[in-house]
């Protein structure tokens, strides 16, 4: 038997984002089991002129590896999306999922210093050592809010999976 993992992960969208978050959260579940999930946060788009993102965190449950996750189901909720892929790296999307946890272990470390992936993550792990400031991640999440542009948004996944 396989062994089963633990995936937090960050998905984001800033072209119809409500809609694009929950059909992301979906389609993950017909992959794996999704544990749970944190609010939508809004934020800033990032880097490029572009309507705001919606981020949320949601822990998957799946004997994948992490290279299996990728391929078959991160690359694939993102083409059923319609994400596409440009020389600019923050170009407005559909969907983008990135992993940031395996198995408890911090994965994708620069995202890490985003308050976009900290705020989300913090709703579901509030206790969570931060792995480079060393403080549990609602404290990072509290400094971060008090520094930035980003509102919780609760209406937007409220009982998004039955």
């Amino acid at each position: 038997m396989k062994e089963i993992h633990s995936y937090y992960l960050n998905i984001g969208s800033n072209i119809e984002p409500e809609k694009n978050l929950l059909k992301a959260i979906h389609l993950l579940a017909e992959h794996g089991d999704v544990q749970a999930f944190s609010n939508a946060w809004e934020s800033n788009s990032i880097g490029a002129i572009g309507p705001n993102f919606l981020n949320a965190c949601v822990l998957l449950s799946t004997p994948l590896d992490t290279s299996e996750l990728k391929e078959k189901i991160i690359i694939f909720i993102e083409k059923i999306l319609g994400r596409l892929r440009s020389k600019d790296k923050n170009a407005p999307r559909t969907i983008d999922i990135d992993i940031i946890m395996v198995d408890n272990n911090p994965f994708n470390l620069e995202r890490w210093n985003s308050p976009f992936v900290v705020l989300p993550l913090a709703d579901l792990i509030p206790k969570f050592i931060h792995p480079t400031e060393h403080q549990i991640l609602t404290e990072v999440a509290r400094k971060m809010k008090s520094q930035t542009w980003i509102i919780k948004r609760e209406d937007i996944l409220k009982n998004s999976i039955n």
